[in-house]
């Protein structure tokens, strides 16, 4: 099963894939890979622009591989804002949206405290672009912060 994971920077999508994923399950975050392709001390979020560009490449290759083998393990992908050409690829796959939003409030609070201000950016266009995302309850609340 695919399980794409999507919300605004800092809802809690990470989290609500730690709640659910299991250890034979591929989760595939960009963050995470971002820190697993840079040195000891890089930051968790706010990576260096030619680090996510590394890390961008390795996603997209992992997503390829592993979405040819959905027969026999779950995918979890984290992307924040699909298009409306991967949200038909998605649908071709049969798989499960999983909008994680806490509110809009929330989600500024957090990216005040913990993310660059480019993430403000990011987080109002996901919230302007909503609306194009199917109605899926958060059937949790995200990290405990």
């Amino acid at each position: 099963m695919l399980y794409v994971v999507t919300g605004p920077p800092a809802s809690g999508k990470s989290s609500w894939i730690d709640d659910h994923a299991t250890a034979r399950d591929v989760v595939i975050d960009l963050d995470r890979i971002t820190v697993a392709l840079t040195g000891p001390g890089a930051p968790q979020w706010n990576q260096d622009a030619l680090h996510l560009r590394v890390a961008h490449r390795a996603r997209y290759a992992a997503m390829d591989e592993a979405l040819q083998h959905l027969d026999k393990l779950d995918v979890y992908v984290i992307h924040t804002q699909p298009s409306p050409k991967a949200m038909a690829k998605y649908k071709r796959l049969k798989a499960r949206i999983v909008v994680v939003d806490p509110g809009r409030d929330i989600v500024m609070q957090r990216i005040q405290a913990m993310r660059s201000k480019d993430m403000e950016r990011v987080a109002t266009r996901w919230y302007k672009a909503r609306h194009k995302l199917p109605r899926v309850a958060m059937p949790q609340a995200s990290r405990r912060w």
